[in-house]
């Protein structure tokens, strides 16, 4: 979803639960072509923890196109290698940009991320809740496997506001214009629309993460 057109069209809401497992993305010996189904970033960018291959998921939780992808990605993400390691990075653009922020920072510093994220994506893009204030957000998630006000107390503090802070910097230094976007080892930019969908992408996030591992 381009930052300057934000549209929440619900047909593609659905398009993870259609398609085919990763091994048939391409055709036997085909590979991602640079330039197509991904870019290289200039300047790279440094990983937060050395010795690990980081992918970044650039999304929001107003994007309907990060709300098809993330089944996909949440399947995909449970079968990574012990080097490898998945960061959501919930982005400053589109609606109610910081609140979503703050909100997936917050669900993070609980442990939460796992049991609401893509209960969120179903309550904003499928059941159209209006989750836009934070006492709106906070009863959601204590209807749904956390603590009411645990999470607001955690969506106001100091170490939330610094995640969203380093978010935004990120946001910049990646030069994110569009999400979802995946971002592999600071290097390599991919992402469903410049692989032709989300299975292909993370295909082809497959494929960057081996040459990250032979460098």
């Amino acid at each position: 979803m381009n930052r300057r057109h934000f549209s929440a069209t619900s047909a593609s809401l659905i398009g993870a639960a259609l398609l085919p497992p990763l091994g048939a993305a391409w055709a036997q010996g085909a590979g991602p072509v640079e330039g197509k189904d991904f870019t290289r970033l200039e300047p790279p960018q440094p990983v937060r923890e050395p010795g690990k291959i980081e992918v970044l998921e650039f999304f929001s939780y107003a994007c309907p196109h990060c709300s098809a992808f993330e089944p996909t990605l949440d399947h995909w993400a449970h079968q990574l290698p012990p080097d490898v390691v998945l960061r959501r990075v919930p982005v400053p653009f589109l609606m109610n940009a910081e609140n979503f922020q703050r909100t997936y920072y917050a669900l993070e510093s609980l442990g939460l991320v796992a049991t609401v994220q893509q209960k969120m994506f179903r309550a904003i893009h499928i059941d159209r809740q209006r989750l836009e204030k934070p006492e709106d957000i906070a009863a959601f998630v204590g209807k749904n496997g956390g603590d009411e006000a645990k999470f607001l107390a955690a969506f106001k503090s100091f170490s939330v506001a610094t995640a969203v802070s380093r978010a935004k910097k990120a946001a910049a230094d990646y030069k994110v214009e569009s999400v979802p976007l995946l971002v592999v080892n600071g290097r390599f930019v991919t992402s469903p629309s410049m692989a032709g969908g989300a299975t292909q992408s993370l295909a082809v996030a497959d494929q960057l993460i081996q040459r990250s591992r032979a460098r």
